[in-house]
């Protein structure tokens, strides 16, 4: 077991580490003043696209890239450094193509689309011509249970109807957003939904974002944030599209959600381990260079504690998440039980350690890390949302424990040799010769 990057994604790392110093951060503030303006995206973005892309760092997220596609075929170990770097300025996943939910949705048509599917949505997408969102959650019911959802679809002939309210949706504000894919509950009078185990109930729909009756109502701040791209509120009243908008199979769309959660998960919690890098690496400047009480931040006891515990942390994340990236890349031959309890693991790990390290960046900074000025209150309102987006901590953990209890539960009694009873003590077994 390596993590250590392979030549290719070592030289790939040096080479967009480079671009983002050269091209990116001198176009940080521009982009701040344009997205608050409400000029977004900027038109410089598709500029810095177009330049990335010339330099072969496009498409890097991808292990099933096809050579006969646009960008670099990476495992997820190899990508997984690259994300981190990319995270340190959260629009620069965007100029590489490389940004959530697209990844996610590249994914799912990637394995899923039909030839027609492909040609119409994944090629503009794999091109950087079109922006996409996954519409899961919903404000009625506990989504982080998706057998919950109620936004229904049912067929008509040759058509697929779907009916419900969604919410929290990534991307559904950014003007280039072509197409919603749409997780739905089967219903109607072909017996879509009753009759099928509760797994099986769900399907996904491909809707292209001009269809009559789809509605953006509005984007949703987070804790007062507001982001350009949009986490929107979606209405959806008796929106028709052809049924061969069907994305897989009729009730399989609940297994293809939890496909999906993988990768992508691996590339939250890497980006978010880049944040927290770049919260560290700003919180020690400052401790270095303020001085309270006769003597400069950096020799205060607490002050160090806190720029301790932060380093082991964020070293800590980041070789569990490299170790779920390894597990992804093992394919069949790794225990889908483990790489699901691993998957769920590096989610409550990285969100937690987000708003630790910047908690402890920002109380350094004192009231400018609570101002715009610094990137730090951004982040941690981004970690405390991770903490709830992609499923809450709570259902992370309840998985991780399944997987513990499920490995120890068939081999009850095994440890007790480890005991040291009264009884044990007075019988030692004889010595074999």
């Amino acid at each position: 077991m390596d993590f250590a990057p392979s030549p290719l994604a070592r030289e790939l790392h040096d080479r967009l580490v480079a671009f983002m110093d050269r091209y990116l951060l001198p176009y940080n503030a521009a982009w701040h003043a344009a997205a608050l303006a409400g000029d977004y995206p900027p038109p410089f973005v598709e500029d810095l696209k177009a330049l990335a892309r010339e330099e072969g760092l496009w498409n890097l997220f991808l292990p099933t890239l096809g050579p006969d596609e646009p960008g670099t075929r990476l495992s997820n170990l190899d990508y997984a450094p690259l994300a981190e770097a990319m995270g340190r300025l959260p629009w620069a996943a965007e100029v590489f193509n490389c940004q959530a939910p697209d990844t996610g949705n590249i994914e799912l048509l990637h394995r899923f689309a039909t030839p027609a599917q492909r040609a119409c949505w994944l090629q503009p997408l794999l091109r950087g011509q079109m922006r996409s969102a996954f519409a899961m959650s919903e404000p009625d019911v506990a989504s982080s249970d998706p057998t919950n959802l109620q936004t229904t679809v049912r067929r008509e002939g040759d058509v697929l109807v779907l009916s419900g309210r969604k919410w929290f949706i990534t991307g559904a504000a950014h003007p280039q957003c072509r197409l919603f894919i749409v997780l739905c509950r089967n219903a109607g009078a072909d017996g879509g939904g009753g009759e099928a185990p509760s797994h099986a109930r769900h399907s996904m729909v491909l809707v292209p974002a001009a269809t009559p009756g789809l509605r953006v109502v509005r984007n949703i701040s987070v804790l007062h944030h507001h982001a350009p791209e949009g986490h929107c509120e979606v209405l959806l009243q008796d929106v028709r599209v052809p049924a061969d908008h069907l994305l897989g199979d009729w009730g399989a769309g609940f297994a293809m959600a939890q496909a999906r959660l993988g990768p992508g998960r691996v590339h939250h919690c890497m980006r978010t381990i880049g944040q927290c890098e770049l919260a560290q690496r700003l919180a020690t400047e400052r401790a270095l260079e303020r001085t309270a009480f006769g003597k400069a931040l950096a020799e205060q006891a607490n002050v160090q504690e806190w720029i301790a515990e932060s380093r082991i942390e964020i070293d800590q994340a980041r070789l569990l998440v490299l170790h779920a990236a390894w597990l992804l890349d093992q394919g069949d031959a790794a225990d889908v039980r483990q790489v699901r309890a691993q998957v769920a693991a590096i989610k409550v790990v990285a969100a937690r350690l987000q708003q630790r390290v910047v908690d402890r960046a920002m109380q350094i900074f004192g009231a400018m890390g609570l101002s715009p000025d610094t990137p730090l209150a951004a982040f941690w309102t981004w970690g405390r949302a991770l903490r709830l987006m992609d499923g809450p901590d709570e259902v992370h953990l309840r998985s991780v424990a399944r997987h513990e209890l499920a490995q120890v539960r068939g081999q009850l009694g095994a440890s007790t040799a480890y005991f040291t009873t009264p009884e044990q003590m007075r019988a030692p077994p004889r010595l074999r010769t």
